[in-house]
């Protein structure tokens, strides 16, 4: 039986970027071990779209009110890296890590599948 997922981002700063899921995502996590941190991530799921080049992975973070959420990370010096964009699927817009990768952010529109 299948018991969760687990997701790796690659990052030129991963000390950083970890600082900051932990810090400023406050997600909580475990050190599995000479620093190395796992975060529990929030109700995840997934989708499997068709592609037309070589198959890719993408994360999003999702969020009930992107407006808010966004407020608040200005406010704690996030970079919001993407205009607000309006999708048939959701407001989507992005935030920076500390290693200068981005990490979409957005408000779905669709139904979701981690029981709201």
């Amino acid at each position: 039986m299948i018991s969760g997922a687990h997701v790796v981002l690659h990052s030129q700063d991963a000390e950083a970027d970890r600082a900051f899921i932990r810090d400023v995502l406050g997600f909580p996590g475990v050190d599995a071990g000479g620093g190395w941190l796992i975060f529990q991530l929030p109700p995840a799921e997934v989708a499997v779209h068709p592609a037309d080049g070589p198959p890719r992975h993408e994360l999003f973070l999702m969020c009930d009110d992107l407006d808010s959420q966004l407020d608040e990370f200005r406010a704690r010096g996030v970079e919001i890296t993407r205009p607000i964009g309006e999708q048939r699927w959701g407001r989507l817009t992005a935030i920076g890590l500390p290693s200068g990768a981005e990490l979409p952010l957005y408000e779905p529109l669709h139904p979701v599948a981690h029981g709201r």
